[in-house]
């Protein structure tokens, strides 16, 4: 394959961010509209992410926070953005370079973005050419794609144990998952 001396995989990466933006500053401008909120995901060790000491410890990789009823003082940046949270019930502040967000995701249009942070770190030196940011399924689509390529094996599964077992999760080290699905309305 060609050398990629343009860099698209950076240049797409920097549009998705632009959009990323462009919802934050609204945000922060008018609040959020109807049942917009969001989940964003950030390194935080990332250069320039400004968290306590506190979160630091809890969440020594990544942090995953929610926009939605209790935050204040958002303020975006070309470069970033701050915003106010409560983390039980201690109020605290964040700055976050848009360059350590690895997700971002707003269930109420079932719109999903992943980035490579380490990418804009890395942006000087030559990469091969990587599809390194997509358009991702819901959470619940990627949940029944998964289940759906597992049933074959799981079925193997119940016919040998007569028990079906849950598979450990993968590079969680360090962090607490919590599936979204115990929150939502049914």
């Amino acid at each position: 394959m060609a050398e990629d001396h343009i860099r698209y995989d950076i240049l797409v990466q920097e549009a998705l961010r632009a959009v990323m933006r462009k919802v934050l500053t609204e945000v922060a401008r008018t609040g959020l509209p109807g049942n917009h909120h969001f989940f964003i995901t950030f390194m935080t060790k990332a250069p320039g992410v400004r968290i306590s000491s506190r979160l630091q410890e809890r969440y020594p990789e990544q942090m995953t926070i929610v926009v939605q009823y209790q935050y204040w003082d958002l303020k975006v940046t070309e470069t970033g953005f701050e915003i106010g949270l409560s983390f039980s019930d201690i109020p605290e502040k964040l700055e976050i370079p848009f360059s350590a967000v690895r997700g971002f995701y707003d269930p109420s249009a079932n719109f999903e973005l992943e980035f490579d942070p380490k990418q804009d770190a890395d942006a000087a030196e030559p990469m091969t050419p990587t599809a390194e940011v997509e358009t991702l399924k819901s959470p619940r689509a990627q949940k029944k794609q998964n289940a759906d390529a597992a049933k074959p094996a799981e079925k193997k599964e119940k016919s040998k144990a007569g028990k079906e077992e849950k598979p450990a999760a993968e590079g969680n080290k360090g962090a607490d998952v919590v599936s979204l699905d115990a929150f939502r309305k049914k």
